[in-house]
């Protein structure tokens, strides 16, 4: 098993910070490894705490009397330069739960309101993102979505459309577009199956059997 030796901040910035780590691998070989994590302080950093907090939400909704709509977000990401296809989702505050992050940053990004559902925590809890590269972890939140679009509560910093697709439009984002990977696998099963949503209560029936 790897070793981290040493770990230098290289950045101090509110959002995002890289951190240098002085490391030795497997066969005992030294190393350097970079993490960019949401952590301000080396202090707060997973791999010093080992406690696993989610840094952010994704919320997968659905909209509209037959729910047969998803809520999507064609946002401008400078690390591309261009558009993609995401879903809205946002960074959790400190002491907020992130079901409640969930509800500030969907009237936040698209100015509708969601109506969280419960589920399995096998479906919701914190999953990390990119972890070849960060600590960074975010949990889901699904649920129904109504009320009308608004931008009012935009970020200066944030260029966002949003899009209610049904399934016809999210076959062609699927094939066109550029998509969030978290995202595109949760569109397959808004393609795959009647009722979205399905999936979810998969271990009610196995509880059940």
């Amino acid at each position: 098993m790897g070793k981290i030796r040493k770990i230098e901040q290289l950045t101090h910035n509110p959002f995002l910070n890289l951190y240098d780590l002085s490391v030795e691998n497997r066969l005992g070989n030294p190393g350097k490894y970079y993490v960019a994590s949401r952590a301000k302080t080396v202090k707060e950093l997973e791999l010093v705490t080992k406690q696993q907090e989610p840094d952010g939400v994704i919320i997968y909704s659905l909209y509209g009397e037959k729910r047969d709509r998803v809520v999507l977000i064609r946002q401008y990401r400078y690390s591309i330069d261009n558009y993609i296809y995401e879903f809205p989702a946002g960074l959790v505050e400190p002491g907020e739960d992130y079901h409640a992050s969930a509800v500030r940053e969907m009237r936040e990004e698209t100015g509708l309101t969601l109506h969280p559902i419960k589920v399995d925590t096998i479906f919701e809890k914190p999953y990390y993102t990119t972890i070849g590269m960060t600590d960074e972890c975010c949990g889901t939140v699904y649920g129904y979505a109504d009320g009308e679009i608004s931008s009012d509560l935009l970020e200066d910093s944030e260029e966002i459309e949003v899009v209610l697709a049904d399934r016809e439009e999210v076959r062609r984002i699927l094939r066109e577009e550029r998509v969030a990977e978290v995202c595109s696998h949760m569109l397959l099963h808004f393609l795959h199956d009647e009722d979205p949503f399905a999936f979810l209560h998969a271990n009610d029936a196995a509880d059940e059997a």
